[in-house]
């Protein structure tokens, strides 16, 4: 295996990957039609409209941007393609982190040979992944700068967990939990929390025996909830669910690189490392998973409960002062909004209680979550 450079970044430049999935417009089942999406994607946007494992759901990656206004404006536009060209094809988005009825047996592999790959390495494990997630890509200087912040933003990922949770179904049913989306990644053997790393050198230690002893054949294989992205220059967060609108998703995408600049502040301070015990962030992450915003979250260096809601806003206050750094203090603050009211997962529910029609529930969120609404045929545009 080649050497793995960090290509640095000197700034805390911001990525933002969406996994939307593909619905028919009539039925609102999953359908397996990013093929028909793809013929009709511009050449400009060729890198950045792209299909996944399954052929039910699309991914759309925004290009670098500075911050969170210059990301808005950016998924904006490719947003509109998109919603528009599934319009002409009797399609619609669906911001979930799961589907409420289709099941992962009807969905069909990407004609790709590394998938396909993959579906035969991982068998049931990768054709259950139907599932859609937000991932957050943010620039940092150095690698051993993005091992430390993986180490150290570990005890924060079941908050971030809690605030998008999405995923209340699976397999036709409710399953009991706000994120179920969450334990299906967990199923896949390089999945899950990262092992602790100290350093760069450690982190390529580890890879390079994955790959040696045939475990993984490519870095590409590794789907941590967090973890170092050389080639981008990034630490990627991949904990989250796909929220339910482009609002919440750079809220949640604002207060991700508002903490990756907070540690990566703190280490330049020469701040101590504290360890933070493995085992509390999984408790914490179940406990994320099983009950989003109502969860309680135990403190790993005190052993004390806290509410998520009451963390969110603690951790939204201290970092106030990076978010005006980093002009991104309005969409910070509606994290806050986010963490007082309903989880997605528990608005999908209720929509379920009202209608009794998981049909419905799909539509009626396909429609509130549009760039551009059905009724009046506006648009929305970004401040400039």
């Amino acid at each position: 295996m080649n050497t793995l450079v960090f290509m640095s970044n000197s700034e805390p430049t911001l990525g933002i990957e969406l996994e939307l999935a593909l619905v028919d417009a009539k039925t609102m089942a999953l359908s397996n039609s990013i093929q028909d999406i793809l013929a009709r994607v511009p050449e400009e946007f060729k890198e950045r409209i792209k299909p996944e494992l399954m052929q039910s759901y699309v991914e759309i990656n925004t290009d670098v941007c500075r911050t969170i206004d210059d990301a808005e404006r950016d998924l904006t536009e490719k947003l509109l393609f998109v919603e528009q060209t599934a319009d002409e094809l009797g399609r619609c988005l669906y911001w979930s982190g799961t589907h409420p009825f289709s099941l992962w047996r009807d969905q069909k592999v990407t004609p790709d040979e590394r998938y396909h790959g993959l579906v035969e390495l991982l068998q049931d494990m990768a054709r259950q992944l139907v599932c859609f997630g937000l991932h957050v890509h943010v620039g940092v200087n150095s690698g051993d700068k993005a091992v430390m912040i993986c180490d150290r933003i570990m005890r924060h990922l079941p908050t971030l967990l809690a605030l998008s949770c999405n995923s209340p179904w699976w397999d036709n049913r409710v399953s009991g939990l706000q994120s179920h989306r969450a334990k299906i990644m967990e199923g896949l053997p390089t999945a899950g929390l990262p092992p602790l790393m100290r350093n760069w050198s450690e982190y390529v230690w580890l890879v390079t025996h994955l790959v040696d002893t045939g475990f993984i054949n490519t870095i590409r294989e590794i789907w941590w909830d967090v973890r170092p992205h050389h080639n981008f220059g990034t630490v990627e967060v991949r904990m989250c669910d796909m929220p339910g609108n482009l609002d919440d998703t750079l809220a949640i995408a604002a207060l991700i690189q508002c903490l990756v600049k907070a540690l990566s502040d703190e280490i330049d301070r020469g701040t101590y490392q504290h360890d933070c015990h493995p085992m509390m962030v999984r408790q914490n992450k179940w406990r994320a998973s099983r009950f989003g915003l109502d969860a309680e979250l135990i403190d790993p260096f005190t052993g004390e409960p806290h509410p998520v809601r009451e963390i969110v806003r603690d951790l939204v206050e201290r970092l106030g002062p990076i978010a005006e750094q980093l002009d991104c203090a309005t969409h910070l603050e509606r994290v806050s909004d986010l963490a007082a009211g309903k989880s997605w997962a528990d608005r999908q529910l209720e929509a379920l209680e009202k209608t009794g029609d998981p049909a419905e529930v799909v539509r009626q969120f396909t429609r509130q979550s549009r760039i551009t609404s059905l009724d009046s045929g506006q648009t929305r545009l970004p401040e400039e």
